[in-house]
């Protein structure tokens, strides 16, 4: 069952309907090839209600949303993602990627995840949970410390 979005609010903002055709272009121009993020193209796309939650982190408004996109643009020297796979089905999209992330004095770390974004009546995104394991991605790079990590997960949690 397809939603049916105002269409109307989305044109007189000139946005085009998210579809896994326009994910695809509007992520891509996110990340771009010398490492610098920008996301203002997408925050348009954002409810200003919207909720963002992550392993680590939940954060409610468009305001406090663009903070911690800015955090994110800081801490790190250079930022790319890759999209894996791209799916839509009624007001839920689902973005399969990997993320590259160089931080000052360390190699960069691939982190491996998945984003949910729920889309509201205007068709607008109202909802973000990113699926990721951060920790397990990071210490993959750490010699001798990435099979402890391992070992200490399959000991205690099968």
């Amino acid at each position: 069952m397809e939603i049916d979005y105002d269409k109307d609010y989305l044109e007189s903002n000139s946005l085009e309907p998210l579809s896994v055709d326009s994910v695809y272009q509007l992520w891509s121009k996110t990340y771009n090839t010398q490492g610098k993020t920008d996301w203002s193209h997408l925050f348009p796309y954002y409810d200003e209600n919207i909720v963002f939650q992550d392993s680590i982190q939940r954060v409610e408004g468009i305001v406090e949303f663009k903070s911690m996109c800015q955090r994110l643009t800081t801490r790190c020297e250079s930022l790319s993602m890759e999209l894996k796979n791209v799916l839509k089905s009624d007001n839920i999209i689902m973005i399969e990627w990997i993320m590259t992330m160089s931080f000052k004095k360390y190699p960069s770390t691939p982190l491996y995840g998945s984003t949910r974004l729920t889309l509201n009546d205007k068709g607008l995104i109202a909802e973000q949970r990113d699926y990721y394991d951060m920790w397990g991605d990071i210490f993959n790079n750490i010699p001798r410390f990435n099979k402890m990590y391992r070992r200490f997960l399959a000991r205690k949690f099968g």
